[in-house]
């Protein structure tokens, strides 16, 4: 475990075998990177690098990428900037895009829906976790229109008292009406991370 260079406070779990994939985490509204550290470890994957990036803004103790509603438009963008900076930075010579994989928990989540989808280069996969997407339809207009083509893999919480299942699962179908290849799982758990939710992605990742 030690950190990157980047623009972001980090911390970074390289791969015990060397390769250039890379998993970046992107953490929930008052969490940080170390509220990830479980993950690695969990995921047991050797040959995978893993960032586990803070967020920008200061939030009670913790970090978050953007304001409450209804004013999170300017955030999503100026953590969207950051975002493309790093990954175009980890993505020079370091780590290949096309093996790696983007990764987020309810504002990270978000993040991966608004940033990864019109994000010019296309990883390997994108895991939204407990999220929701701020303009879906707005996506569908700026996105990179080869994401469409990449997996990605959705799940939330039919009993989420946090963000409704109801209204995050209309905006995926929103998405995948619009020709997005994406998964869409959903666990009786509230707004949080399931272990058998964690098994299917370990299963996801490697398939």
């Amino acid at each position: 475990m030690k950190t990157l260079n980047l623009k972001l406070n980090n911390i970074f779990y390289p791969s015990t075998i060397p390769s250039k994939k890379l998993m970046i985490i992107l953490h929930g509204r008052g969490d940080s990177s170390a509220g990830f550290t479980w993950l690695p470890p969990y995921l047991k994957m050797d040959d995978m690098n893993y960032l586990l990036l803070d967020a920008p803004y200061d939030y009670y103790g913790g970090r978050s990428w953007y304001d409450l509603p209804p004013n999170q438009l300017k955030g999503i963008e100026h953590s969207s900037k950051i975002l493309t900076e790093i990954l175009d930075e980890l993505f020079e010579e370091q780590f290949e895009a096309s093996q790696s994989f983007l990764f987020g928990f309810s504002q990270g989540s978000l993040l991966t829906f608004e940033f990864g989808a019109r994000y010019y280069k296309t990883l390997a996969g994108y895991m939204a976790i407990s999220g929701y997407i701020y303009d879906a339809e707005k996506i569908l207009k700026e996105m990179n229109s080869k994401v469409k083509e990449a997996r990605w893999l959705c799940t939330h919480g039919t009993v989420d008292g946090v963000l409704p299942y109801a209204e995050s699962k209309a905006q995926v179908e929103t998405l995948q009406n619009g020709g997005f290849d994406i998964k869409f799982k959903s666990y009786v758990k509230e707004h949080t991370i399931d272990r058998d939710e964690l098994d299917m992605i370990v299963e996801w990742m490697k398939s």
